[in-house]
């Protein structure tokens, strides 16, 4: 089992760019695919990235493609989500995510709001 705990959220202006940190506990954290989400309250979640064991491979979701870069180290336990050219419409609830599979998500953080103002 994994806790996360995210952070770096908060009151952004269009255009601004942010990092978003996930702290894991336990020793396996490298044993997991990470991920990130974001919900607006009344919508899906949608998927944000994701990043490999390794660090060798990540995916993007559309909204975010070109405009996001997610990485990870894996001895501090933390995975980060670095978003460039903010827009209004970012504005979410950010979620890290943690599979043992690569498949379902199994853990998830509590969150952290971003919010962007244009």
């Amino acid at each position: 089992q994994v806790q996360l705990v995210e952070s770096g959220g908060g009151l952004m202006q269009a255009g601004d760019s942010l990092r978003l940190s996930c702290a894991a506990s336990g020793r396996t954290f490298s044993r997991y695919v990470m991920g990130w989400f974001r919900q607006i309250p009344g919508k899906e979640r949608e998927f944000v990235g994701s990043i490999s064991r390794s660090d060798t491979s990540t995916s993007y979701g559309d909204s975010v493609k070109g405009r996001c870069t997610i990485s990870r180290d894996n001895a501090k336990n933390t995975v980060y989500l670095q978003m460039n050219s903010l827009k209004p419409e970012d504005t979410a609830l950010y979620y890290c995510a943690a599979s043992p599979t690569g498949g379902k998500y199994d853990f998830w953080g509590q969150g952290t709001q971003v919010t962007v103002s244009s």
